[in-house]
């Protein structure tokens, strides 16, 4: 990189609430946030953030068509500009992500033309990919650039090298970044399900993210959405630092699974360390959904990278799931708040040995498609 990268806020609304005080509380607490739905396993908003994403689509007659991916991301970008005291004439760009986009929308928008044999006028601009970034964009009332991609389950951080690549090429000095997920529907369960690698769990840790004796797929969905602003250079109010970025591909085994060695998340870890040494890493936020095949191919690519100084590993699974193209938001969160506290959130099954000062994080990510992304974070 040619220069640090300041996260100057971030703000998110998933099962974990949707302020950072809350959200901590819930980090440090011993217990998971899922719940039952329709027969499955989910992480959903609490009750209080459900009431709050009712408020805002209320708040605006056009709001009360658009999916719930829309509304997460319009509230923690909100959230997240207000944070960093960003206004409109700051031209800042937008990258919020998807994996599915209006899934919830789009399902009820199929359902209704089976029965009509006729679409709803505006069926297809509000169940497009593009729509979370540009509903943003007209909350906000900005005039940079508008991009939205999806990327699988690495979107929110390719939304975060990409945001970097525009800041390091001097087009912009601000971008906001994240990702938006609400895959809590019948059909995305259902999806989940027949790969067979949905939890069936009834245990207090129905997901067994970084389990790597566990001998079933405890993958569960969850709907998050979470916001980033990332500015040029090192800024006095900063966050964390963003010191290293890499991403990595590999020839696909399988559609839905990664090689054994996940060779992509060597690539990408090797990237994002650079010249530094890889034992000044405290802690690694992984991402192991909670699958069998998963955890073990990006623990195998830790170890080929890490070798016998293995950092500290953890994961936000275990306790509100998989939340798809928000799910690296969220773990970029989770490691924002381990360096401002200086606390490790520890995963009660697995032994290590904890850092005593916590300096360097690395997150990572990877989607079905062998793409992963891996972020190195320093205060």
């Amino acid at each position: 990189m040619k220069q640090p990268i300041s996260i100057t806020a971030i703000s998110s609304i998933s099962p974990l609430g949707y302020d950072s005080e809350t959200i901590w509380k819930n980090y440090l607490s011993g217990h998971h946030f899922f719940s039952e739905l329709d027969g499955s396993l989910v992480a959903q908003l609490p009750k209080d953030a459900k009431k709050e994403i009712e408020t805002l689509r209320n708040s605006n007659s056009k709001y009360k068509q658009l999916d719930d991916s829309v509304l997460f991301g319009i509230y923690s970008a909100r959230k997240a500009v207000k944070s960093a005291s960003w206004n409109t004439e700051d031209n800042f760009g937008i990258n919020i992500g998807s994996s599915r986009g209006a899934t919830g929308l789009f399902e009820t928008y199929f359902k209704d033309f089976l029965k009509r044999n006729k679409a709803k006028t505006l069926s297809s601009p509000t169940t497009t990919l593009g729509n979370i970034s540009s509903w943003i964009a007209h909350d906000l009332q900005t005039k940079g650039p508008e991009i939205s991609h999806s990327i699988t389950c690495s979107t929110a951080l390719h939304a975060i090298i990409n945001g970097v690549a525009w800041l390091q090429s001097g087009l912009t000095d601000k971008f906001l970044v994240g990702g938006s997920e609400a895959p809590l529907t019948p059909f995305t369960i259902a999806q989940m399900k027949a790969l067979k690698i949905y939890s069936e769990e009834t245990d207090n840790t129905p997901c067994k993210a970084l389990d790597f004796n566990k001998t079933k797929n405890t993958m569960i969905l969850s709907e998050a959405a979470a916001t980033a602003c990332l500015e040029s250079g090192k800024s006095d109010n900063a966050l964390a630092q963003i010191i290293g970025i890499g991403y990595g591909t590999e020839l696909l085994e399988h559609n839905a699974s990664l090689s054994t060695n996940a060779d992509c998340f060597q690539r990408s870890m090797a990237m994002a360390l650079g010249d530094l040494n890889p034992g000044d890493i405290d802690i690694i936020v992984t991402h192991t959904p909670g699958t069998i095949k998963g955890d073990l191919a990006e623990f195998n690519a830790i170890q080929s990278i890490f070798c016998n100084k293995i950092p500290a590993l953890t994961t936000n699974k275990l306790k509100v799931g998989h939340s798809l193209g928000a799910s690296g938001l969220l773990s970029i969160e989770m490691a924002i708040l381990m360096l401002n506290h200086q606390t490790f959130i520890d995963i009660p099954y697995l032994e290590q040995s904890h850092p005593k000062k916590i300096s360097k994080i690395m997150i990572n990510a990877v989607g079905f498609g062998g793409n992963a992304v891996s972020i190195l974070l320093s205060k």
